[in-house]
């Protein structure tokens, strides 16, 4: 069998080219500039020129940069939008005084009126031209009474002529009418704003209530070419910037205020290019979305002013009162200029601390206003002469009184809880005299250190409580020796013993059980047993025993064994009631001791049990309390003067009526010679060694509750006529008393 070829070696057969091929020739010519590249399917694409590439990308660029632009300004817009499209602050609420009612025949002292215009800052002058001025003489006052809002909305400035004789006011006469008048209302003072944590603190002003000099003057020195500019002013960036190159250093800033708004609104105080590109963005948008006074009204209501405390001071309304305790519109030439010269730097210009640098630079800015011919030279002498005249830091107004705070927060959580902080703009008026404050922290502050003197200790406290005799409204309340410390509030919190102050309870029983004045009383020796089961043999003060005494002259004299033989007829759980019903919410002991006062109560407590005696048997719950107005000027909450009767009116009248015979010639009988012709009711307290001194005194006006011990509960070795008592002359004496009407 023949063999197989293998298939490589099988030749195949070569096939001839018909024609011949031609060598490629090498191409030696210099390619073109332009030359074509062959994709793979074929297709040729040509090659652009540099300066044309570059044409594109920065077209596109461009697009893209303006893109972003524009869409960065729709961000910032929106945020711009959403900060100005609803209520721009959130403000706290601000809590005033009580408003002085003036009415024809009412005791008031022709000086103490005076001093209520001075605390009010109002600027005493030769003829009344403006709010907030009034002029005096040996029987009136003329005054132009400001515009305030109040229970029943707003009163507007009125001229008001009065006169006065025998501490009491005469007439009231309105200037423009020429009409008498026979009520009036002064405006409140401002005594403190309560802002939630967190929020910032400011009062606000409407543009148009911004004296134009005080607009002008900030113009001037902030920005000249506020309503000529766009939000951004190149002319006052390069004028800076010149400015702090000579002077090697900054002192000179180009922001408009817009910008400086926008810096407060929006953005952090960090230094940065980002920052300061935000800035003049958001001051462009701001300009165009705003009218130039809206921007002005936003600025003079936000800047920063001034720290109080932990709080910051925003806005011109606010600072107004910081400074100077008193409203925007009644600032002086030289008061504009000084929270003016504020705006550059709070801290650095700070009054207190620095009183001769700010002075320097508010100086400036009135010769600036000078010079531009904003002020008169009269006006400029008059002002560059005057001294700061800034009000103590923190005190908006007569006092901090941190003690009638500290019982007004409690009242008002107790009435709206939490919600009171959620609502902006409310105004909240309280019960608080000024010149009741005033005086109780005078005597307080002075007395005190006078006894100790006098008894030779150290370490004495007190308390004191204030009340309207009419309505339970508390007037004044201090918590200790230390008038501002916002610490412990004995007045509110320290339960003492009461000693011989509950004994009044007793006799108003026994008048109700049928007995009188003259009722016969056992002053012989008696033994009972005490709360702890052990013998109890009460003793008089002087330890004499009288055998029988009229009923008047028990409670005058503060006789201890008569009181308890009278409390032991009654009933002690008869006591107990009428202790109740007189307003004592808790009575811890139910034996026999307890009608000589070995029960414990606070200040405040024993207040309460004498209103109820001294608004003629009417309960009225104290409060410091009066009433609640919205940023609307409708009335949310307001007192409820309808007292709740609790005793026939002729038992506490003759109750009263024996208590003026302890100021007489009782156990304060001091203050017969020490106020000739007044008549005062009242009642002295001691407690066991003396750890205690109380004295509860009235008069027509006013229920005075004092206490004075120590912390640590040794004695004081002062009684209720030689302690507590000499406080409540000391109030009375810068007071003014208004004597009681006897029936």
């Amino acid at each position: 069998m023949a063999k197989r070829p293998v298939i490589d070696d099988i030749k195949k057969p070569v096939r001839k080219r018909k024609t011949p091929v031609k060598p490629v020739a090498k191409k030696t010519a210099a390619k073109k500039p332009t030359a074509k590249k062959t994709t793979k399917k074929g297709k040729k694409v040509k090659h652009r020129s540099w300066p044309r590439s570059l044409a594109i990308f920065l077209l596109k660029f461009s697009l893209a940069f303006s893109a972003i632009f524009v869409l960065y300004g729709m961000y910032l817009d929106s945020k711009i939008q959403a900060r100005f499209s609803g209520p721009i602050w959130k403000t706290p609420a601000q809590i005033y005084a009580r408003s002085l009612e003036l009415t024809p025949g009412m005791f008031l002292p022709h000086d103490k009126l005076v001093e209520e215009l001075v605390l009010l800052n109002y600027l005493k002058v030769s003829k009344p031209r403006t709010a907030g001025q009034f002029s005096v003489s040996k029987t009136k006052v003329e005054l132009l009474r400001r515009s305030f809002t109040y229970l029943d909305g707003t009163e507007p400035n009125q001229a008001l002529f009065l006169t006065f004789a025998d501490s009491h006011l005469v007439s009231i006469r309105d200037q423009k009418t020429g009409k008498y008048l026979q009520s009036v209302n002064l405006d409140p003072m401002l005594l403190d704003t309560l802002q939630a944590p967190n929020q910032e603190d400011r009062i606000l002003v409407e543009l148009q209530n911004y004296p134009q000099l005080l607009i002008d003057t900030l113009l001037l020195v902030e920005d000249r070419n506020f309503y000529h500019h766009s939000g951004v002013s190149p002319v006052a960036i390069v004028r800076a910037a010149f400015a702090n190159m000579n002077a090697g250093r900054t002192v000179q800033g180009g922001s408009t205020l817009t910008q400086q708004l926008v810096k407060n609104f929006f953005l952090t105080r960090q230094r940065s290019f980002w920052r300061k590109f935000n800035e003049a963005y958001m001051a462009l948008l701001i300009n165009y979305r705003l009218s130039k006074d809206a921007v002005l009204s936003g600025y003079l209501n936000e800047v920063y002013l001034g720290q109080n405390y932990s709080d910051g001071v925003y806005g011109f309304g606010l600072a107004s009162y910081f400074y100077f305790g008193r409203p925007v519109p009644e600032l002086s030439i030289d008061q504009m200029a000084f929270l003016v010269a504020v705006v550059k730097g709070p801290s650095f210009y700070d009054p207190w601390r620095y009183p001769d640098r700010a002075l320097e630079r508010r100086d400036l800015i009135i010769r600036l206003l000078a010079k531009n011919g904003k002020i008169s030279t009269a006006e400029y002498r008059a002002a560059i002469a005057r001294p700061l005249g800034i009000i103590p830091r923190g005190h908006m107004s007569v006092s901090k009184a941190p003690a009638f705070m500290s019982l007004l927060r409690r009242e008002l959580k107790t009435t709206f809880g939490d919600a009171l902080y959620d609502q902006s703009g409310l105004k909240i008026f309280t019960s608080l005299d000024p010149l009741a404050q005033r005086a109780a922290e005078t005597a307080i502050s002075e007395s005190l250190p006078r006894l100790e003197k006098a008894r030779k200790i150290s370490g004495l406290e007190t308390a004191m409580v204030v009340t309207d005799r009419h309505y339970g409204r508390v007037t004044a309340i201090v918590g200790g020796r230390n008038t501002q410390y916002a610490g412990f509030n004995r007045a509110l919190d320290a339960s003492r013993s009461i000693g011989s102050v509950v004994k009044p309870a007793i006799y108003l029983t026994a008048f109700e059980q049928g007995y009188d004045l003259n009722s016969p009383l056992e002053d012989k020796p008696l033994r009972l047993n005490n709360q702890y089961g052990n013998n109890w043999q009460p003793k008089n003060y002087d330890r004499k025993y009288r055998g029988e005494v009229p009923l008047y002259q028990a409670l005058m004299q503060s006789l201890n064994v008569p009181t308890v033989n009278l409390g032991m007829a009654l009933g002690v759980d008869k006591v107990i009631e009428s202790l109740k019903r007189l307003g004592v919410t808790k009575v811890d002991n139910h034996y026999p001791s307890m009608l000589l006062g070995a029960l414990n109560m606070s200040p405040f407590q024993v207040s309460q049990m004498y209103q109820t005696i001294a608004t003629a048997g009417e309960y009225h719950k104290l409060t410091s309390l009066i009433a609640v107005v919205d940023e609307d000027g409708d009335l949310v909450y307001q007192q409820d003067l309808k007292g709740n009767r609790r005793f026939d009116r002729k038992y506490t009248d003759l109750t009263i009526y024996n208590m003026t015979l302890v100021a007489k010639k009782g156990t304060a009988r001091r203050l017969s010679w020490q106020f000739p012709g007044i008549n005062f009711a009242g009642k002295t307290g001691s407690t066991d060694k003396l750890r205690d001194s109380w004295f509860v005194g009235l008069d027509n006006r006013d229920v005075v509750t004092v206490w004075v011990g120590r912390d640590d509960n040794k004695t004081s070795t002062l009684t209720g006529s030689s302690g507590a008592l000499t406080v409540f002359g000391d109030y009375m004496k810068l007071r003014g008393a208004d004597s009681l009407a006897v029936n």
